[in-house]
């Protein structure tokens, strides 16, 4: 057998920066015994790179395994030892040295950068005024407080590219860009300011490339994402024949992605050896160009002239442009401010949780469906993970089988109220058959009782069988109600993954696998809404 790569990847499905799902999947042929294998915990982003990565795992003679992740589950792996993992792969550094308090974290370096940016779709750019100038968030803000422009963002709690965005506008607001404190945090006008801002996100997601996707669907303003899936998302647009995006970099709350690839030192002098050959592959001046032919640059002061085509300054790139990034906080103001954007300042969520209490569900399945909402509703346990409830928030659950077995509200987002919801959800028990069609059109009725524009709404259907029952009423209620509502959907036991695929699709949502771990398909699909 030849000295390639055994690939695993395991599928981004994201929660709190954070991912739960997992589907192994294999690239490359089957490598001799002898190779060693690293397994690198990384964020999302790099499943762009896996050509090059199993390029440069050839070349240094190692299998690499992947594992995605959020930066906050990065982050979580490192504080508790990362005892699975020989190195991590987070998309910005602050992962790093917030996690790593055993200081295991060894040969750190960056593989490539790109800073954070919005991407508004040309002409409107153009109407905004916003082509040939520098463009300030308050711009922005000014934009979406007359109504002319609105975007989508992935969670700041779910994903690098999110999280940075929203450092970056706290930092406008407060206009300054390092040295943020906890009592700058407490400023009635910074959170205003900064609320009105997150009030023009009109979808958010948990993935910066799943939110990429999702725009070249769909039919919106703008984007705040990487540099490189801006470039990425334009060749696309350009290939259809559609108008590109203008990149615009905020010049008062720009933040950069450092891609640093550390070591996770667990005592293994043969691993330590073999990550080094991988690094020093990866960081060559060969496979470094070719990083740099994917939109990501690899130096601080331009890219090289074999890729300035990839940088097309039509789009509104300048890679002449010295970019000046905020400072990150410090982590103790990080996880303040996070916690801010979860609480108070994040648009409010209108979730509709459609749960199946069907027989088949009955001893395993009903035991983890309890344990997922669980920690998703208590909120001492979504807490620790960022999901907590935000202010304003509504959380209805639909119970059914093969019908409407109860609809159950959270009269406000307090601990109790929360807690009391869950406490009705987990006395339940089984019963009956399937119809998913008729909980989804339930909760299709139910949001159109609120003024869905003010939420960032999402149906949350879990199953675990087919349903063989009604999916005209779906389909009527989608037409009589005309809501732009994804449906996230999780798959556990038999459930009919086409079914679910295909509500997914008609509504731009996207299914789950919960059949490993249903607990962490719940949150990885709260960092959705």
């Amino acid at each position: 057998m030849g000295k390639k790569l055994l690939f695993f990847l395991v599928s981004f499905c994201t929660v709190v920066f954070m991912t739960g799902c997992s589907q192994l999947r294999y690239m490359g042929s089957v490598p001799e015994e002898s190779q060693t294998r690293i397994r690198i915990l990384s964020g999302s982003e790099n499943q762009e790179l896996e050509e090059i990565i199993e390029e440069c795992a050839s070349q240094s003679d190692v299998q690499i395994e992947m594992d995605y992740k959020g930066s906050v589950d990065i982050m979580r792996e490192l504080e508790t030892g990362a005892e699975n993992y020989d190195a991590v792969w987070p998309a910005s550094s602050i992962w790093l040295s917030m996690g790593d308090q055993q200081h295991m974290v060894k040969h750190e370096a960056s593989v490539s950068m790109t800073p954070v940016v919005f991407g508004i779709r040309r002409s409107l750019a153009e109407d905004l005024g916003f082509i040939g100038k520098d463009v300030s968030v308050k711009d922005i803000l000014e934009a979406i407080r007359q109504g002319k422009m609105s975007f989508c963002m992935t969670s700041a709690t779910q994903s690098n590219s999110g999280a940075s965005a929203y450092i970056g506008f706290l930092y406008a607001m407060l206009g300054k860009q390092e040295n943020m404190t906890v009592e700058d945090l407490n400023s009635e006008q910074l959170k205003s300011q900064v609320k009105e801002l997150l009030n023009g996100v009109e979808r958010s997601s948990g993935s910066s490339d799943w939110l990429k996707e999702l725009f070249l669907e769909e039919d919106y303003d703008a984007m705040v994402n990487y540099e490189c899936l801006m470039i990425d998302a334009n060749k696309k647009l350009m290939e259809e024949g559609k108008e590109p995006l203008q990149i615009i970099y905020p010049y008062d709350g720009l933040s950069i992605a450092d891609s640093p690839l550390g070591y996770v030192d667990h005592g293994d002098a043969q691993k330590e050896e073999a990550f080094l050959r991988f690094q020093e592959t990866l960081l060559s001046d060969e496979i470094q160009s070719q990083i740099e032919s994917t939109g990501r640059r690899i130096r601080a002061d331009g890219v090289s002239e074999k890729n300035q085509s990839v940088f097309d300054s039509a789009w509104g790139i300048d890679t002449e442009r010295i970019l000046s990034p905020i400072r990150m906080p410090d982590g103790e103001v990080l996880m303040q401010a996070l916690t801010l954007y979860q609480t108070e300042l994040k648009k409010p969520s209108l979730n509709l949780y459609c749960l199946d209490f069907s027989d088949s569900m009955a001893a395993v399945g009903l035991d983890q469906l309890k344990d997922a909402m669980s920690q998703i509703l208590i909120q001492d346990n979504a807490r620790k993970n960022l999901l907590q409830a935000t202010e304003g928030e509504i959380n209805i659950a639909i119970l059914f089988d093969d019908g409407i077995l109860d609809i159950l509200r959270a009269d406000d987002i307090s601990d109790e109220s929360m807690q009391n919801l869950y406490d009705r959800i987990a006395s339940y028990d089984t019963s009956g058959g399937t119809d998913i069609y008729n909980a989804a059109a339930r909760a299709l009725e139910e949001a159109s009782k609120y003024p869905v524009e003010e939420y960032t709404p999402a149906i949350i259907l879990m199953t675990d069988g087919k349903s063989s029952y009604h999916p005209e009423y779906f389909d009527q209620a989608w037409e009589r109600y005309g809501l732009d509502i994804p449906i996230f959907s999780i798959t556990f036991g038999s459930a009919d993954e086409k079914q679910l695929e295909e509500l997914a699709e008609k509504t731009e949502g996207k299914v789950f696998d919960g059949t490993k771990d249903l607990t962490e398909a719940f949150r990885s699909v709260k960092g959705y809404n």
